[in-house]
């Protein structure tokens, strides 16, 4: 039988994969990816901790988590699309755009 337990060590995981990722790689589209493999990560402990405790609670955060998510990755591939314009590139090495 899965336990929470389970879930808890999986989402464990995904975020230490997505931390990972974001430290490890230079493309900001996977950088981005690996967020919103923290971010579910995350709402994958709240559903889980809210079926451990018999509450609607964790179902909640989740679904304003995924509207934070929509929102951040709207905003952000917006920021890439406007520096790829200025730029020509998308190297996380030379965006040094708010530099002074």
């Amino acid at each position: 039988m899965i336990t929470t337990q389970h879930f808890l060590v999986l989402s464990a995981i995904l975020f230490t994969t997505g931390v990972i990722g974001v430290l490890v790689k230079r493309n900001p589209i996977v950088i981005f990816m690996c967020i919103e493999l923290m971010l579910n990560a995350a709402n994958l402990s709240f559903v889980a901790l809210g079926r451990h405790f018999g509450q609607v609670n964790g179902q909640m955060y989740v679904i304003f988590a995924l509207a934070v998510a929509a929102a951040e990755v709207s905003i952000g591939l917006g920021i890439i699309v406007a520096i790829f314009r200025a730029k020509e590139t998308i190297n996380i090495d030379e965006m040094n755009l708010m530099k002074f």
